[in-house]
């Protein structure tokens, strides 16, 4: 197969450039993006670009463009020896998930980049961002690609999708992994850090699962949450699962009525998923004494989980349609990289 790599613009920052009439920043065609970005003149493959019929701001993203991306890609998989999708930063970690848990026997890079200035701007970091996330994903040894993974590329740091935050509105290093190294880190060479890269067989040819489930909810654990607050979640029609954030290695209230309230929404068939408030660390459900009734009561750890991970993964499983058990079961393992593995079994 001749090299070349697909350009997927979702919307975003890094898409926009001055009106040369008004002034303001609009989308510009990415079928041009040579006159843009010059440099990837350079590439010695093609690189071609596809645009979103209608483009979004990261902050309207839903499950059905996942399910969008899933296609395109599925489309033009063989076509291409990787993917570049330009989304926006704000929800781009949600959406690196939820491709790494859709997207089976994934054997090519899909790399999700962007910038916090637009790409039409002098400081921009849209092009570095760019030139870099072309160059991964078109990175191959002996026919095979060296990071076949969904994965985020920002600033110099190449990180797995679904172990990425954002953690900064401002900085060029907008996104960080704590709880798993970086797969590259950019210089004046890229430096692969292999031992990280998921390089397990993969056989099959490629498959996607688009049918998640949103039937869940987000509850921070934070000091005098009120049992009206509680109640007026866990009493959400249809709901099917929620992630309970909480302090630390997964502790919180022991009183009797927030467990009692927690316990009443398991024995509505609700699966709560326990992950930590903090940026680094995992949930050690049993530890400490406020997080032994929890796993006493049948919440499922999510160890070192990022709560976009958790989201997206709980929406993956739902969707699949399996009981309970199986669910929980599931969502103590590593699927996709997205958990530690010797953090399973604490």
């Amino acid at each position: 197969m001749k090299k070349s790599v697909l350009i997927i613009y979702t919307g975003g920052t890094i898409g926009m450039i001055n009106d040369p009439e008004t002034g303001a920043l609009c989308p510009f065609n990415f079928e041009q993006i040579a006159q843009e970005v010059p440099e990837i003149k350079e590439f010695g493959f093609t690189i071609d670009s596809y645009t979103l019929p209608k483009i979004i701001d990261s902050s309207d993203v839903k499950p059905c463009l996942w399910e969008e991306l899933c296609h395109i890609i599925l489309k033009h998989y063989d076509d291409y020896c990787g993917f570049v999708v330009l989304h926006g930063t704000d929800t781009m970690a949600y959406s690196a998930s939820a491709l790494s848990f859709m997207l089976s026997n994934l054997t090519k890079p899909i790399v999700f980049t962007g910038s916090q200035l637009p790409i039409g701007t002098i400081r921009t970091d849209g092009k570095e961002n760019l030139i870099a996330a072309l160059e991964i994903a078109a990175a191959y040894i002996e026919d095979k690609a060296i990071v076949p993974e969904v994965c985020i590329l920002f600033g110099d740091k190449l990180f797995r999708g679904n172990r990425t935050t954002k953690i900064n509105a401002e900085r060029f290093d907008a996104f960080q992994s704590t709880n798993y190294p970086p797969l590259a880190e950019i210089g004046i060479h890229i430096h692969y850090n292999y031992e990280a890269i998921d390089y397990s067989p993969r056989i099959a040819p490629i498959s996607a699962f688009t049918q998640m489930d949103t039937h869940i909810a987000i509850l921070k654990v934070f000091p005098g949450i009120r049992p009206e607050v509680m109640k007026a979640v866990i009493n959400i029609p249809g709901l099917k699962g929620l992630i309970l954030e909480t302090y630390g290695a997964g502790n919180a209230p022991s009183n009797d009525q927030f467990l009692c309230l927690i316990r009443e929404a398991i024995e509505k068939g609700i699966i709560i998923y326990n992950v930590t408030q903090c940026q680094g660390g995992a949930v050690e459900m049993g530890r400490y004494e406020t997080s032994c009734e929890l796993l006493n009561i049948g919440v499922t750890s999510g160890y070192d989980i990022t709560t976009e991970a958790a989201v997206c993964k709980m929406m993956y499983l739902l969707g699949q349609g399996k009981d309970a058990n199986e669910i929980k079961k599931r969502l103590n393992s590593a699927l996709k990289g997205e958990i530690t593995p010797n953090r399973v079994g604490f």
